[in-house]
């Protein structure tokens, strides 16, 4: 029989229809994981922005403006703690259940909780129940992003078509740089403001507004179905003795995929909390700089990083993922001096290209093929604990990232060397967790990767 087969009329029908819904459901994946990663990396960035340019007046008006600083930055990494217990809960559920069920609850979890910071009253009108409420929130937040970010990755890398996992896998980290416009922008507008009313309303628009990205995010997430790697892996186990819990089994069998995970994002946190969160209180503090020039130079780093991202994502597909990955460590570690050198000479347009260029290039080159590296890991049965677990293991370490800085600085003096030091250290451990790991390119999702 010959190799090309003839296709009758009503069976080009019938492949053009299959066509057309395999595309429907992969743009609702896409435009799921894309809506999830935007309300999280909106929440973190107006987060940051508030904690450093509001909060220690609103909520920790008792302490000086280092320890208000300080505290402020401790409400931030608190949610470290929570990420990895959501992590195991979202990620158990997700391997067990199905990813769609949920990754709905830890969409709405995360939303409604940035919702709910808006509406926080201040320490001024409730006294020390204020900064309790504030805490509260941000551990569901953690709790629900824990599951989030591993979930998204999960779907998308197993929806997409193999010989394209990097391009599509990409759209997820999409939602980092929407996200950071987004915020930005937000806050680039209420900055504009006079003291009083921003610390009166102004702050909480920002907050509130993001329930119209947790309603675009629920509405995307209802249109998609369960992943068809996920559903054939239920059946096999169906003919399989019951096993152990995703988390036992994961422990078990892919215990070096996840430190991978975790020493791989050691170098991108750093740089992540680096520019979404300490260089503004940085350029404001010790530079002396106005707001507004932190605030548009993350601006246009977010709106350049779309473009790159993608790049790499699709560069990925060609290449493969391991020398992608090394590139962008090797120009962390090349660049930890030269950064600061840019970030303090006084110059704004050095300043804003050392921001882009950190973004868009540097960290791009490694966080931009994430999901497809990470997913291709694990196997499928453990793939979203696996995924959520070594991501947000990892945030634990990234999360103490601007306390860190704060403490380094003050330290030395207002020299950056220190934090010049503390990237080399993180780079290097990523460095050698790259080289050890080998290239993922052609990996089949529905294969077994039990070490």
């Amino acid at each position: 029989m010959s190799g090309n087969a003839i296709l009758y009329p009503q069976e080009q029908t019938a492949a053009r229809a299959a066509s057309r819904e395999d595309r429907r459901k992969l743009t609702y994946v896409i435009g799921s994981s894309l809506a999830g990663n935007t309300i999280e990396q909106y929440d973190f960035m107006i987060y940051g922005l508030a904690a450093t340019l509001v909060f220690p007046h609103l909520f920790f008006p008792n302490l000086s403006p280092f320890a208000g600083t300080i505290v402020s930055f401790l409400t931030i990494a608190i949610t470290f703690f929570s990420r990895p217990l959501g992590a195991i809960f979202f990620g158990h559920f997700g391997d067990k259940i199905g990813r769609k069920k949920t990754l709905i609850i830890s969409i709405m979890m995360m939303g409604l909780a940035t919702f709910g910071i808006g509406l926080i009253p201040s320490h001024a009108v409730i006294g020390n129940f204020a900064p309790v409420l504030l805490v509260l929130l941000r551990l569901c937040q953690g709790f629900a992003i824990g599951g989030e970010w591993g979930g998204a990755s999960t779907m998308i890398a197993e929806y997409a078509p193999p010989h394209r996992r990097g391009f599509f896998g990409t759209f997820v980290q999409l939602g980092n740089s929407i996200g950071l416009f987004l915020s930005t922008a937000a806050f680039a507008l209420i900055a504009s403001l006079p003291d009083e009313q921003l610390y009166a309303w102004g702050w909480r628009v920002p907050f509130l507004v993001s329930i119209v990205l947790l309603g675009l995010g629920l509405f995307m997430r209802s249109k998609v179905d369960e992943t068809p790697v996920f559903l054939a892996a239920q059946k096999k186990k169906t003919l399989q003795p019951k096993q152990s819990m995703p988390l036992i089994r994961l422990l078990k069998t892919h215990p070096r995929a996840i430190l991978t995970t975790v020493a791989m994002r050691m170098t991108e946190l750093v740089l992540s909390y680096w520019i979404a969160v300490f260089f503004t209180s940085y350029a404001t503090t010790t530079l002396g700089l106005s707001r507004d020039i932190p605030l548009m130079a993350i601006a246009l780093a977010s709106v350049v990083g779309t473009f790159t991202f993608l790049f790499f994502g699709h560069l990925s597909d060609s290449i493969g993922r391991r020398p992608l990955y090394l590139a962008g460590v090797s120009l962390a570690l090349i660049f930890a001096f030269p950064l600061f050198w840019m970030i303090g000479s006084g110059s704004v347009a050095l300043f804003i290209f050392a921001i882009v260029f950190s973004y868009s290039v540097i960290y791009g080159l490694m966080y931009s093929i994430q999901p497809a590296l990470f997913t291709e890991l694990f196997s499928t049965d453990v793939r979203y604990s696996g995924v959520s677990l070594g991501s947000q293991l990892a945030g634990v370490i990234g999360g103490l990232t601007p306390i860190v800085c704060a403490f380094l600085i003050k330290w030395s003096g207002g020299a950056p060397w220190p934090l010049s030091l503390w990237l080399g250290a993180m780079a290097l451990i990523t460095l050698f967790a790259t080289l050890k790991t080998k290239e993922t390119l052609h990996q089949d999702l529905s294969a077994d990767r039990s070490e």
